[in-house]
């Protein structure tokens, strides 16, 4: 039988990619790599807008999901008298539902038909027993209505019963 050798080689044995193109090899991977990221994060961002629990302002901290620190759509009514825009560029006020009441941090001017006594969905996050919104859904446009068409009646009893003097199905 003969000797191995096993000496080191000084060069690369034959077949072996040279140094330029194992650099050229590299750059595909990189872009591979970022566009998976950028997918992932997409991807992400879309199942958590699309797990947004529809709670009435009676189930925070009651039914599973419906808890401070994630963000949820609150179905309420705009409490009589509680409306106030003195802080520049938002809109505080009190959503009830059942005899339950929130407080309600609106990033903004809710315009069109926002008013007391009218049944809402608030898109947020509550912190520290407060609801900040980012997005308020009134009860006459047809998104709301078609979005929240099951809970819709009893949020209009609850209105109605609240502020009898109110118009809630103008």
């Amino acid at each position: 039988m003969s000797e191995m050798d096993l000496t080191p080689r000084s060069e690369p044995p034959s077949g072996a990619g040279t140094s330029a193109t194992k650099k050229r090899n590299v750059v595909p991977m990189v872009v591979l790599a970022l566009v998976l990221v950028a997918g992932g994060v997409i991807v992400t961002q879309l199942l958590n807008s699309a797990v947004d629990y529809f709670c009435n302002v009676d189930e925070v901290g009651v039914v599973d999901g419906c808890d401070e620190g994630r963000r949820i759509r609150l179905q309420g009514t705009v409490e009589a008298g509680t409306i106030d825009q003195s802080l520049p560029g938002v809109t505080a006020f009190t959503m009830a539902f059942n005899e339950q009441e929130i407080e309600v941090s609106y990033d903004g001017d809710p315009g069109g038909i926002f008013q007391e006594c009218i049944p809402v969905v608030v898109h947020g996050e509550i912190t520290n027993g407060v609801l900040a919104g980012d997005r308020v859904e009134v009860k006459h446009s047809d998104e709301y209505v078609s979005v929240n068409d099951e809970n819709l009646e009893s949020a209009e009893e609850f209105a109605e019963a609240e502020c009898p003097d109110v118009p809630v199905n103008a």
